[in-house]
């Protein structure tokens, strides 16, 4: 029996001295979805993933500047390509996580139609978007409106996030009785998970491809290596999916 057991410690001791940490920078919008697959990642793998939120065009200077992050998340292709171009990340390593849905939404039930006319009406005070100039996704919501011809209307009432992430609490507080966020921050398993929505059509924004890239700081990091490997198994797609992202 104290064989055994000292056969046991010295397998966890071995386990503790492979599993690694690794720092991640993830785009608001992937927020609850990236802490539901780190929690399988490091029960799964042992590793242990340090998860800083906010927006991708933040963390690009950040990394520029020497941030210490070794994995990306972003919430778009340009970003991880750009950094992929300028050195700061590893060439090959680059692939597209999940691609994002832009909803309008409201926390009041009924408010927002299937079709998004209620932007044409005066039932909203304040329309919430992200930062377009660091946040795809307030990018994503400024094409919406340009294509719809309803920018110059809306635009006295718009409030600006500085990420996807405040765009939502804007809304879901009801400070802004709309707002323009991210699928996965109000959807789980098929439905929304509270207020009224209109998921906008994908026609009318170019698609919202976000890439993981593995940064040069996590070159030689197997934890972070391993992430990026994780991201792409079955068992994280099908979260990802769940959350109203396509995979």
């Amino acid at each position: 029996m104290k064989h055994l057991a000292c056969l046991l410690a010295g397998f966890a001791c071995t386990l503790s001295a492979r599993a690694g940490e690794v720092q991640v920078a993830v785009a608001a919008n992937f927020t609850a979805p990236m802490q539901a697959i780190v929690a399988r990642f490091e029960q799964d793998t042992g590793h242990k993933a340090l998860l800083a939120f906010g927006a991708t065009g933040k963390f690009y200077a950040q990394v520029r500047n020497g941030a210490p992050f070794e994995v990306l998340l972003a919430a778009d292709d340009d970003t991880p390509a750009r950094l992929e171009n300028e050195g700061q990340a590893v060439a090959g390593t680059r692939f597209t996580y999940a691609v994002g849905r832009l909803v309008l939404w409201s926390a009041r039930a009924k408010l927002v139609d299937g079709r998004g006319e209620v932007l044409k009406s005066p039932d909203f005070r304040h329309l919430a978007i992200a930062n377009p100039k660091t946040a795809p996704y307030g990018a994503a919501a400024i094409t919406v409106l340009d294509r719809l011809g309803l920018r110059a209307a809306v635009q006295p009432r718009i409030v600006q996030g500085e990420s996807i992430a405040q765009a939502y609490q804007f809304a879901s507080t009801g400070n802004a009785e709309l707002g323009f966020v991210a699928l996965a921050q109000v959807w789980r398993d098929g439905k929304f998970t509270a207020g009224s929505g209109w998921i906008v059509p994908a026609h009318l924004h170019q698609p919202i491809r976000q890439d993981a890239v593995l940064l040069a700081k996590g070159r030689a990091n197997p934890a972070a290596s391993a992430l990026l490997a994780y991201l792409r198994s079955a068992k994280a797609q099908a979260l990802i999916r769940s959350f109203g992202y396509e995979t």
